[in-house]
């Protein structure tokens, strides 16, 4: 899936895996950058559902965004990249912190009653919220027939996720609508940094939007919680780790360069994959039940999406085969004049 999205340019082996550093960005390879950002959010919700026990869902949050700031500002240091901090970058931080406090926020409270697979299928909505901001907020391509039929299969998805979380209690459809607010939340801040157009590095990005965010964070902390843990279980240890480096820095710094470098329809179609990873993980190491309900409400959800994406998808394609088309001519024609030149 990933060549058909990206560049072509880009998806040949040799630059697949190109990484370099300067002052002024941290360059990966569009497609390492895509595929990364795929395999963290496929992991990230049962880190979040495992990080949560025993300490709690706050203290596991803060102590995350604790350490990815810190280990951001050691990166910044080391690598020597510059750290804007001029009235359009503050903006842009403050669009990113918008994210990762407000959608991680909700994100975590809704963990603690929604199996962490269920959790991707409903950020499998994005890409739904993403065009309806994109075409509101960045006059980019609006609804067709596909694409409405698409949003309408997807939210008839969510609908049948929902009432399969009612019939589990309160606290389920709670957590639903916590999840599904932190998606708004999350899409809304892709476009608004989209929208800004600053030329931000990632790293830089990442580092402003979580020195914004964590002040936030340890005064929610403090005032509903405060209470240091006193024996932290290695499950959620090790998980707390895994996305204060890789969630918190590693996974958004390749999405904020991913960000920079793709329309917001190619980023959205993440949640095509991680959706389906995400429930099989759950399923098989977590042993989350996957009801029928639930199933439904999946599938329903991935046909919204594929649907939602498919004239996008098509019309890439075609612009492909025409430009290889196009080349192939070329070539063809320059032969043909080298060899008449020849022969005369």
């Amino acid at each position: 899936m990933i060549p058909s999205i990206l560049p072509k340019a880009a998806a040949t082996p040799a630059a697949f895996f190109v990484f370099t550093l300067s002052k002024e960005e941290i360059s990966v390879s569009v497609p390492a950058a895509y595929l990364g950002v795929t395999i963290i959010w496929s992991t990230t919700p049962l880190a979040i559902k495992w990080s949560s026990e025993g300490p709690g869902f706050l203290f596991a949050v803060t102590a995350r965004m604790l350490m990815g700031a810190l280990l951001c500002l050691i990166l910044l240091k080391l690598l020597r990249i510059r750290f804007p901090w001029h009235a359009q970058a503050r903006r842009t931080y403050v669009a990113a912190a918008l994210a990762i406090f407000g959608a991680m926020m909700s994100a975590y409270w809704g963990a603690q009653f929604v199996p962490s697979g269920l959790i991707a299928v409903i950020y499998g909505l994005s890409p739904v919220i993403t065009g309806i901001l994109a075409g509101l907020w960045l006059m980019e391509r609006g609804f067709t027939r596909f694409k409405l039929t698409g949003m309408l299969t997807g939210l008839l998805g969510l609908a049948v996720i929902y009432r399969s979380g009612l019939q589990l209690g309160t606290s389920s459809a709670y957590g639903i609508l916590a999840i599904l607010l932190s998606v708004f939340l999350q899409v809304t801040s892709a476009v608004m940094i989209k929208r800004i157009g600053a030329a931000i590095p990632a790293l830089a990005l990442t580092t402003g939007g979580l020195l914004l965010a964590l002040p936030l964070y340890l005064l929610t902390w403090l005032v509903f919680d405060g209470a240091l843990p006193h024996a932290l279980p290695s499950r959620a240890a090790w998980s707390i780790l895994y996305l204060g480096v890789f969630g918190s820095v590693v996974g958004f710094v390749l999405y904020y360069y991913v960000l920079t470098k793709l329309d917001t329809g190619r980023i959205a179609l993440i949640t095509l994959i991680t959706p389906v990873t995400a429930l099989i993980l759950g399923h098989r190491i977590n042993g989350e039940r996957i009801g029928a309900e639930v199933m439904v409400g999946a599938l329903l959800i991935l046909s919204g999406l594929a649907l939602h994406q498919w004239e996008d998808l098509v019309r890439r394609r075609r612009a492909a085969a025409e430009a290889a088309s196009t080349t192939d001519e070329g070539v063809l024609t320059a032969l043909t004049v080298e060899e008449s030149e020849a022969r005369g």
